[in-house]
């Protein structure tokens, strides 16, 4: 599988598991004219997860910012990519685990 295949599979998965909202701005942030809003975004989150110690600022902006930043640059696709599959599978174990009796999205 190709790493543009990967990351387009990453990407749904996590459009699946985050609220509409979220999911509707990663998929307009996907489009190739989002190319010039996608790459300064993915770096400042990748900056934001950096300084994850500051408020607000988490380590969850790392490995998104590296999603957005993998779209545009093709070594980060397939690394990237593979583990935002495996990430969120492991969320989603881990959430069917604690909350059996909530519906799966």
């Amino acid at each position: 599988m190709s790493g543009r295949a990967v990351l387009r599979q990453a990407f749904r998965h996590l459009e699946h598991e985050v609220p509409g909202k979220v999911a509707r701005v990663l998929r307009s942030l996907r489009h190739p004219e989002a190319r010039w809003i996608r790459m300064p975004v993915g770096f400042l989150f990748v900056l934001g997860g950096i300084f994850s110690i500051l408020p607000f600022f988490g380590i969850w902006m790392l490995p998104l910012g590296l999603l957005l930043m993998a779209y545009d640059i093709p070594v980060l696709q397939k690394p990237v990519g593979h583990f935002t599959i495996w990430a969120i599978d492991k969320w989603a174990s881990l959430r069917q685990r604690c909350f059996p009796d909530r519906p799966q999205r």
